[in-house]
């Protein structure tokens, strides 16, 4: 009967030294790996001692039983609770979980200047998408027929629906941006288009300095940087002493040929809006794009994809992800390492970071971009800014949810599906000959996925990170009654508006 118990127990060991074997090559659970090695000496190091044998049965049984019964769990949640775990700045993979967008107070990376309202949240959220601050457009012919938005849509989230974003100088919108061309009345030197493929403003609240080269805002990697705050008018606004959003805002608006002051503030309907966000400042400051674009950043730091699917898993509900997506984060934030770089609750890097990859810049993918080519110093990142050589090539880590609205990817708009650059990190092959191998990240190498794990990750990236509802934070109307985000009498037809 003893010897049948101690077969017993010694098979039920052995289940469990294979269920955690088979954890160190799924999951590389080491802890819980050499914990059962541990187990395995000790046991057999004692049943040697026959004369121990009877008495040391019950405790045995005491251990392999809690060993069967207790659920170590190599689930795919637990497996992905623990990988998040690992890797989380707090131990926990709650880290990852982003604040509700009207909980001001835990919304991160604020400007003390700045404090979040409700009140300049919704003037933000006027701002942004109002055509009738358009007014510095180079041909009267675009007046009031672009915005903030314009660059950035709701349902691409909240980028600009082709591989170039154009404000003034363009007409048409299509369905969703794509049809936005070049007026004829315009030449390509005269358009307002961006240099590089425009980020979204979703999760920026994790965004410190702004832009793919991190130029704008006064602190965290741009601390050391003041030699280069000279180099033009428009980056001497970090001597502000400003976080990055509300900096780059600032900047935005005078680029994009738009206009805030108190006759415009006025004439639009929002003078009580300003009001109401800014009861400190004195009325003769009051009206300008300073505050405008304080109330853009305070809009901004709301704009969170916490419906995604990942968010709701993260908050409890193990059945938001289907076992593909949880696969899929699990090689996120293993195998494929992509945690190294994207560390943060929105994906992004934190502190920011910033990588050569080797991809194309926007001029070099055959499509038709204006006010960019080769020797646009913007294509060289974050070397264009800091001037240093060993800075050149290399672009801001981005956030991740909702890519699969987004139509293009990498800073030149070089892919244009999610799965084309999980491919691109997969091989490992450059495809621009002006970045210098010696600038190439060292993170970038072959990742050794196959295809199933490709599946896995493009199905996490595009469906698991993916918030439905995240034209919630658009308005349905802005207070000058204009269409938007573009208001030319193309985009009216598109939009269906007047």
């Amino acid at each position: 009967m003893i010897a049948n118990s101690f077969y017993i127990l010694i098979k039920c060991y052995q289940s469990i030294l294979e269920y955690f074997n088979m954890s160190k090559q799924v999951v590389g659970s080491i802890f819980d790996y050499y914990h059962i090695r541990a187990m395995h000496s000790t046991i057999f190091n004692v049943c040697k001692m026959k004369k121990s044998l009877l008495i040391l049965i019950p405790v045995i049984g005491i251990i392999l039983y809690g060993g069967c019964t207790y659920d170590y769990d190599l689930t795919l949640d637990n497996q992905l609770k623990d990988a998040l775990n690992t890797h989380s700045e707090t131990g926990h993979y709650s880290a990852y979980i982003l604040p509700a967008s009207n909980d001001y107070a835990a919304l991160p990376n604020q400007d003390p200047k700045n404090p979040v309202t409700a009140e300049k949240v919704a003037l933000g959220k006027m701002l942004f998408f109002e055509t009738g601050l358009g007014l510095e457009a180079k041909n009267p012919v675009s007046l009031r027929t672009y915005s903030c938005s314009s660059c950035h849509i709701p349902a691409r989230a909240f980028t600009a629906g082709r591989f170039q974003g154009i404000a003034d100088g363009a007409i048409g919108f299509g369905m969703s941006g794509e049809g936005r061309k070049i007026n004829p009345l315009y030449t390509g030197d005269q358009v307002d288009a961006q240099g590089a493929r425009p980020l979204t403003i979703i999760n920026t609240a994790y965004v410190t300095n702004a832009l793919w080269a991190g130029s704008f805002g006064s602190f965290n990697v741009n601390t050391g940087t003041e030699s280069v705050w000279h180099q033009d008018t428009l980056i001497e606004i970090n001597f502000k002493g400003l976080m990055g959003l509300e900096a780059n805002n600032a900047r935005a608006l005078a680029v994009h040929r738009q206009v805030i002051n108190e006759a415009v503030v006025d004439s639009l309907g929002y003078k009580d809006m300003f009001d109401a966000a800014f009861p400190d400042i004195p009325e003769n400051e009051r009206y300008n794009r300073i505050t405008g674009s304080y109330a853009l950043a305070a809009y901004f730091r709301t704009v969170l994809a916490n419906e995604a699917p990942f968010q709701m898993w993260l908050k409890g509900n193990e059945n938001a992800l289907s076992d593909q997506q949880k696969r899929g984060a699990i090689l996120f934030f293993g195998k494929a390492g992509c945690v190294h770089c994207h560390n943060s609750p929105s994906l992004n890097s934190d502190p920011h970071k910033f990588f050569a990859l080797g991809v194309r810049n926007e001029f070099q993918n055959n499509n038709l971009v204006f006010r960019t080519d080769r020797y646009d110093n913007r294509n060289l990142g974050r070397g264009g800014f800091t001037g240093l050589y060993e800075d050149r090539h290399k672009f801001k880590v981005p956030q991740l949810y909702n890519l699969k609205d987004f139509g293009f990817y990498f800073h030149g708009a070089s892919k244009t599906t999610v799965k084309q650059v999980v491919e691109y990190f997969n091989e490992a092959e450059t495809e621009n000959p002006d970045v210098p191998i010696t600038q190439i990240s060292t993170y970038f190498k072959p990742l050794h996925l196959t295809k199933d794990e490709i599946s896995d990750l493009v199905e996490f990236l595009e469906e698991g990170l993916y918030d439905p509802n995240i034209t919630r934070y658009a308005p349905d109307q802005v207070l000058s009654g204009y269409c938007f985000p573009d208001n030319d009498p193309v985009s009216q037809v598109d939009l269906g508006c007047k």
